[in-house]
């Protein structure tokens, strides 16, 4: 006699997705580090559709996702994600169906979902993710995570050297910096205070923009169909954060030799490798973050201060939790000496309002190992914990109740954590 065990849809793996502006993260719950890393880009070889009946006609051959799109030579990418938010959903949607079926090569009923989203993601946004995920996917459980909270998971996990429970401990300020966008969010107690969030339009291809610039202006031997490509390069190779720019500039000026690097990158034209000098910019593309009007003048507040008025602006008892908990996260943060920076910014402009005799207000910025990927490898974690049981919808509550279960932020209500 055969006897069947109902599996819970909480029971069952997850997987865990990340699409950022710039790239996807994805990959399978309590794993490290994601399995895919892949430009958030889609391309439709010569159909190029345009409406979802297009879409729907399209033969999945035809559709290619990261970088197979941005390096196709038959037909433009298209970035579903700008600026953090999903603007197409027909392309996002072919996106994930390339990553499910042609990358992770699972079946999306027998797993549930963890997306991320940015902080005031539209609820129609959240609405739509789900539609998607459980009509289209036949998802089991979906769950859609906040990626500050996320990166709170990461950076405790990875200070207590493994996922457990961290109800009662979530509280920090997350500096998340990707490609297209930079957020300094708050959060107390596991929950995000939504007023106090702050949106910084300084972000990864800024900084890949200005060093393309400045190697222009310089004359170096870069095709200009290649100069985004080896921009972005020298930015992850070899741009740091210096403690004083005036300074940093002296030490190019007297010893060049010294301080200056050789590149090397292919020219598919020429068939072989070429190598440009790296100055200036080594230092002046991160400086942005903190005199963001060598670009522009409507602009002019820099990082650190923006932090401190996030901070200022939340309730007086959690402001010292905030200031000892802030927490980095996203590929535009891995600037050598960024978070030591950013720290000594933030104590100079906390210190300056001290009181004589008051008690010293701390702060403490936390660069670990997991903060490339922190938002994708908080979800992995979430994934694990006894808390992702009533923070999944299953696809029971979506056929009762549609698309509305997943309207509200579950990291808006401090009851959840």
């Amino acid at each position: 006699m055969t006897t069947f065990t109902t599996v819970e849809p909480f029971e069952r793996p997850a997987i865990v997705m990340d699409c950022g502006t710039g790239f996807t993260k994805m990959g399978f719950a309590g794993n490290s580090e994601p399995s895919f890393v892949e430009p958030t880009a889609v391309s439709f070889g010569t159909s190029k559709p345009h409406s979802q009946a297009g879409l729907a006609s399209a033969a999945d051959a035809d559709v290619l996702i990261g970088y197979e799109a941005t390096s196709s030579s038959t037909s433009d990418a298209h970035y579903p994600v700008r600026h953090g938010l999903v603007e197409n959903w027909d392309h996002m949607e072919r996106f994930w169906q390339q990553a499910v079926h042609r990358y992770l090569r699972v079946d999306s009923e027998d797993y549930n979902f963890i997306l991320t989203e940015p902080p005031l993601n539209p609820p129609e946004n959240r609405e739509m993710a789900a539609e998607i995920m459980f009509e289209t996917f036949n998802v089991p459980g979906l769950c859609i995570g906040i990626q500050a909270v996320l990166a709170l998971y990461s950076a405790f996990t990875a200070a207590e050297k493994g996922p457990k429970s961290v109800r009662g401990k979530m509280t920090g300020t997350v500096i998340d910096s990707g490609a297209g966008c930079t957020h300094v969010i708050p959060v107390s107690d596991g929950y995000v205070i939504g007023s106090a969030i702050h949106s910084i339009p300084i972000a990864g291809r800024d900084i890949t923009r200005l060093v393309q610039q400045l190697m222009r202006e310089r004359g170096e031997p870069v095709p200009g169909d290649l100069s985004m490509e080896v921009a972005q390069q020298i930015k992850e190779q070899h741009c740091y954060t210096c403690g004083d720019v005036v300074k940093e500039f002296g030490k190019y000026d007297a010893d060049p030799e010294k301080h200056a690097r050789s590149h090397s990158f292919f020219d598919p034209r020429q068939g072989c490798r070429q190598t440009c000098s790296v100055q200036h910019e080594r230092f002046l593309g991160p400086e942005l973050f903190f005199r963001p009007d060598f670009i522009s003048s409507d602009y002019t507040t820099p990082l650190p201060q923006m932090v401190d008025r996030a901070i200022q602006s939340c309730p007086i008892d959690t402001r010292r939790g905030l200031y000892s908990n802030i927490v980095l996260s996203g590929g535009s943060t891995m600037f050598k000496d960024f978070g030591r920076r950013v720290q000594r910014d933030i104590q100079r402009a906390v210190s300056a309002r001290q009181a004589p005799g008051g008690k010293a207000v701390e702060v403490h910025v936390a660069s670990h190992a997991m903060q490339r990927y922190a938002v994708w490898f908080g979800g992995s974690v979430l994934g694990m914990m006894p808390e992702f049981a009533s923070l999944c919808k299953t696809r029971a509550e979506y056929e009762e109740c549609g698309p509305s279960i997943c309207r509200a932020s579950a990291a808006f209500r401090d009851e959840l954590f």
